[in-house]
């Protein structure tokens, strides 16, 4: 008897592989239309339409209509992270492909998964905040501390209202170059968007590339280790 969620449904979705390009085009958390993903995928106009159209039943993507165009992102931000281990375990179990990947040492340095901080800056900052005792384990959940949430208030992150929001606030979530976790959920989207606020990071156009400036890197390791 089949218990729990049957995954051999998203396996498939995701398995194919002008789908998986589509989806991992909008991992910086962009809307893209049909076009710019059968771009982006490699594929015609014809067959990303036939592909959009199981994701969007599937649930692993939602569209926007704005006058004529038609925009898909990920659903959510769990569909991104379960992409973003996917693509762990293909990089360590799978063969090369001829693509701008990890190989990449500004994509592998810093760059967006979905809505948060990903690659070594993304994994610096997670571990950082673990070994300052601002961020604790409890199982598999991941809790903000009392240091913690002194810490993220003086970086003007209210952590009450981020508890209040619907969406899962603090997240670890597997890194697919770094092998090690970085921070997601609601917490590390609130972070990433100070740090751009801040002018510490941009992301580089038609990229998942965030890149620091020095004084942004140097500023963010001040917060870290005084904050």
């Amino acid at each position: 008897m089949k218990e729990g969620p049957d995954i051999s449904r998203v396996a498939a979705l995701i398995g194919d592989p002008g789908r998986a390009n589509m989806l991992t085009a909008l991992m910086d958390g962009r809307a893209l239309t049909a076009s710019e993903l059968a771009f982006q995928a490699g594929i015609s106009k014809q067959t990303a339409s036939a592909h959009l159209s199981k994701l969007l039943d599937g649930g692993l993507l939602a569209r926007e209509i704005q006058g004529r165009h038609h925009y898909y992102r990920l659903q959510g931000p769990e569909v991104a992270g379960a992409i973003e281990a996917l693509m762990g375990v293909a990089q360590k179990h799978s063969g090369r492909r001829v693509r701008t990947g990890p190989r990449d040492p500004a994509l592998r340095k810093s760059r967006v998964c979905y809505d948060h901080l990903a690659g070594e800056m993304g994994v610096f900052l997670h571990d950082t905040m673990m070994e300052r005792g601002w961020l604790v384990t409890d199982g598999d959940a991941l809790n903000v501390t009392a240091s913690g949430r002194a810490a993220f208030a003086r970086f003007g992150i209210d952590i009450q209202g981020l508890s209040a929001q619907r969406r899962t606030m603090t997240l670890s979530c597997l890194d697919w170059s770094m092998r090690r976790h970085h921070l997601g959920g609601s917490l590390g989207q609130a972070l990433l968007a100070g740090i751009r606020a801040r002018g510490w990071a941009e992301r580089i156009e038609g990229t998942r590339i965030m890149q620091f400036s020095q004084t942004g890197e140097r500023n963010l390791k001040h917060w870290l280790r005084s904050g």
